[in-house]
């Protein structure tokens, strides 16, 4: 899949600013790094394993304009997370803005949802959620300003018997960002959520032929969506244009869920 359009323009609304992207290097969380190197903001790219497609994001960041930044680290092991933070804000400046879109996911049955299976998934997606979270929410209350973005999953807010282990863990992101929407208020702290549906990303590697045709079939737009369309609402839910949003979920599916 091409790359998003660099030359696509969204000002430099975020001039000054500092953001993370974990899982930045591919898929929804380059396409984040993008947008926000396209509005102004220095942009840190966390990845775990692939500092290749780290290094890619990184250039493409540099090619819109801005300064660039990757750091490793596994979201869902403290001490990594910490490690991480602390080089941003001595490389490139303390976090303003974070987006939260690290996962992992498995397309398997019940009887194949091993308690392996449920902890990786738990500890990537909902504790690294956390954990970053609170590695850099001080510093926003301290500033009286930061912008959160989680990513969950329409898998949240429908049943998903093959993917059971997922689905729990993005609903509780999708009520982890409630909570800290509440807690973090008042300090001008927004956090917000999307909820992406079928997107093309590594993700639907593990996803059978027939299982996509029959997604897409249920889909009212009929086709997959893109990591672009995906970073396009995470840009506005972090930009001032919601700026009386905090503690939603936007649902970006091409209308396969429908919410409310």
């Amino acid at each position: 899949m091409p790359d998003p359009d660099l030359s696509i323009p969204h000002g430099r609304i975020f001039a000054g600013r500092t953001a993370l992207v974990t899982g930045g290097s591919r898929g929804i969380g380059r396409a984040c790094c993008l947008k926000l190197a396209q509005a102004g903001a220095r942009v840190a790219v966390n990845y775990r394993s692939d500092e290749a497609a780290a290094r890619e994001t990184a250039q493409l960041i540099e090619a819109a304009g801005a300064e660039s930044l990757i750091v490793q680290a596994d979201v869902s092991l403290p001490d990594e997370v910490d490690r991480m933070v602390a080089q941003i804000n001595d490389r490139i400046g303390p976090v303003d803005l974070l987006v939260n879109n690290a996962g992992v996911f498995d397309f398997v049955s019940h009887a194949q949802t091993t308690l392996e299976i449920w902890r990786r998934t738990l500890e990537v997606n909902l504790t690294g959620t956390f954990l970053v979270t609170w590695a850099v929410k001080d510093g926003m209350v301290a500033r009286r300003f930061g912008r959160i973005v989680n990513v969950s999953s329409i898998s949240a807010l429908e049943p998903r018997p093959m993917s059971i282990a997922y689905a729990a863990s993005k609903a509780g992101v999708v009520a982890f960002t409630k909570s800290i929407a509440a807690a973090l208020a008042e300090f001008n702290v927004r956090a917000n959520a999307v909820a992406p549906g079928l997107i093309e990303t590594e993700i639907l590697e593990g996803v059978e032929a027939a299982a996509l045709e029959r997604i897409i079939a249920a889909t009212p737009l009929k086709r997959i969506g893109t990591p672009d369309e995906v970073a396009a609402a995470v840009l506005f839910l972090l930009s001032e244009e919601s700026s009386f949003m905090t503690g939603q979920t936007i649902v970006t599916c091409g209308g396969r869920v429908m919410r409310p």
